[in-house]
């Protein structure tokens, strides 16, 4: 049989030529042996691709003995056990995706990038997301010798867009509400801009009614909101139990089923395009709209919203005010603040 490769020397170092399509490649060695076994090597694996695949996979077998019986299965479970609350239920409810009926029962070192091209086809956005943290844990793991499929071949993730929920929309749902604790809870999801899980989880404790001020740990991300609060906010919340949690039988329901309370009341006043989450992204925009700082903004949702990066980089109209007219408001709040000091 006609060897794939052939030698030949050039400026001291040796190259293999490829006789089907005459590219060239450096074999980066100046040692003649050395080079003949370099090119045997690539002779050898275009005449038993399967023989050097079985040979490949002894030899990290060697190293991990789990190797050749490992499924991507295996790895989504193994993921989802290092999360803890909400992001572990979403990671159990992931990999139940019929997409990865695919390549749930693979074996990692047996998958090819069009296995993975499949399986995104066959998903969604979600299928995206997940496959790749799947991936990037296993060759995080080195249980992958290499990425199945390289980074800038991945699809991009493209999300529906979002929109905020208006005030004329709000108000649509408030009047049609007739449960007080409902009707409680859209209502300071419009004051607060919170996840709806964070805020069906507040407990009378989080409120600081000296400085006017909520304050609770994301679920989400672990970070810390504070948020001030006005005359609006002290009504509503002056209806609401005075210790424990603010929402108690909104706090026991899974977030999946207050989102399917949502939908019905969207659908009964004719609003469509909006979720529970909308309510964020509507704070976000208000403040931007309204001046609020954006250092004020991300303290109050959580330094890691995307609500806030994306209010404030393109979605909210804002007319940015003159720098002098900034200062005379200022001196107009210091001096009357000195002369009463005084």
């Amino acid at each position: 049989m006609k060897s794939r490769f052939s030698l030949f020397k050039r400026g001291g170092v040796f190259y293999a030529q490829d006789t089907t399509t005459g590219k060239q490649s450096s074999l980066r060695t100046k040692d003649e042996a050395e080079a003949m076994t370099l090119l045997n090597a690539k002779n050898e694996s275009f005449r038993a691709p399967v023989l050097n695949l079985q040979i490949a996979r002894t030899y990290m077998t060697a190293c991990d003995p789990a190797l050749s019986a490992r499924t991507w299965q295996h790895v989504m479970e193994q993921v989802a056990s290092t999360k803890t609350g909400n992001t572990q239920v979403r990671w159990q409810t992931a990999i139940q995706d019929k997409a990865f009926d695919l390549i749930r029962t693979r074996k990692l070192v047996e998958t090819t990038a069009e296995h993975f091209l499949d399986v995104l086809k066959t998903g969604s956005v979600s299928t995206n997301v997940f496959l790749r943290r799947a991936h990037n844990y296993a060759l995080g793991l080195n249980w992958l010798p290499w990425p199945v499929l390289p980074k800038m071949h991945w699809p991009s993730v493209e999300y529906k867009s979002k929109r905020a929920i208006t005030v004329a929309e709000h108000q649509k749902i408030i009047a049609r509400e007739r449960n007080p604790a409902t009707r409680a809870f859209y209502q300071l999801l419009w004051h607060l801009g919170g996840a709806q899980t964070d805020i069906a989880t507040l407990n009378a404790e989080d409120i600081d009614w000296t400085r006017r001020t909520i304050a609770y740990q994301r679920q989400k991300t672990g970070t810390t909101a504070l948020i001030a609060f006005g005359a609006e906010v002290v009504a509503i919340l002056n209806d609401l139990p005075k210790v424990g949690k603010l929402f108690p039988a909104l706090a026991r329901i899974h977030e999946s089923h207050r989102a399917k309370m949502f939908i019905k009341r969207l659908a009964s006043v004719g609003i469509t395009g909006v979720s529970l989450h909308s309510y964020r992204y509507a704070w976000a925009e208000r403040a931007m709209e309204a001046g609020y700082p954006e250092r004020f903004a991300m303290q109050a949702l959580g330094h890691t919203s995307k609500a806030v990066h994306r209010a404030y980089s393109r979605k909210a109209q804002v007319t940015v005010p003159a720098l002098e007219d900034f200062e005379k408001r200022a001196a107009s709040v210091i001096v009357p603040m000195a002369t009463a000091v005084a």
